[in-house]
């Protein structure tokens, strides 16, 4: 069984870190390069940067600012926010990242997926996929950060995010980001059930028990936010829970 990945997801607007319930209401929590330092201590395995401001301001990413911060960054890195081009990618993996998180560009551009697959390996690009659940019961996903319904359910769209090329899912259950009530288990179950690529749980965290339950649903890493931001609790003790649940991790939080 392959080791899960303890990820902290970190939300840049502008020059603050900011986190909201639910994808609104975001207030600052800190300083990007700050964040970015206390990771580095913290044994996590990846480290992902989202500049949420991006997309909606119709800029792409600035390879100055993120530069600044994947040279300080001594983790494996995704970044990700307004990626709608292949030289973007080049200049964010030369700048520092290890991977790039698409989204929005991935609908309206799908074969930027498959380009960017082709040039720079599947391993090296993560198709991240925000859906909300409709009171209907059905689910939708949604791009520009949370505001544009796409009319895809997330579980045939990772399939054809798969087939298009990514290496991985980063799947967030937008109304219980930030909530810290769980993740959605079965989502999660369904999209890894379709998928044969990793799928990376997101959105909702609350304790540790939230981690072994994602893992259990089928996911092979497990991201985070505001577990790390407003409570004491840290990836290491994260790591030691899943491992007294029986599952594999890196041992670096021992001893």
């Amino acid at each position: 069984m392959l080791k899960t990945r303890i990820i902290p997801t970190l939300l840049m607007r502008e020059v603050n870190l900011v986190k909201g319930p639910a994808f609104d209401s975001w207030r600052a929590v800190g300083a990007p390069m700050q964040s970015v330092k206390v990771f580095n201590r913290r044994d996590v395995d990846e480290l992902v940067l989202l500049d949420i401001a991006a997309t909606p301001s119709g800029q792409g990413p600035d390879i100055s600012k993120l530069a600044t911060l994947g040279q300080e960054c001594f983790v494996p890195l995704t970044i990700g926010g307004g990626i709608t081009q292949l030289d973007q990618i080049r200049e964010l993996l030369l700048a520092g990242a290890d991977k790039v998180s698409i989204n929005s560009a991935a609908y309206e551009t799908p074969e930027l997926i498959t380009a960017a697959s082709e040039a720079y390996g599947a391993q090296c690009i993560v198709a991240a996929v925000d859906y909300r659940n409709h009171d209907d019961g059905a689910r939708e996903c949604y791009s520009r950060c949370g505001a544009h319904p796409t009319g895809l359910d997330p579980i045939s769209w990772a399939k054809r995010l798969e087939e298009l090329g990514a290496g991985e899912i980063q799947l967030t259950c937008i109304e219980r980001d930030g909530m810290m009530t769980g993740y959605d288990l079965e989502t999660i179950a369904e999209v890894a059930e379709a998928v044969s690529i990793p799928v990376i749980a997101s959105g909702g965290v609350g304790n540790f028990d939230d981690f072994v339950h994602a893992v259990e649903a089928g996911a092979s890493a497990v991201a985070a936010s505001s577990i790390y931001l407003f409570t004491q609790a840290t990836p290491r003790e994260a790591k030691a829970h899943l491992d007294a649940a029986g599952i594999p991790v890196r041992s670096s939080f021992q001893g």
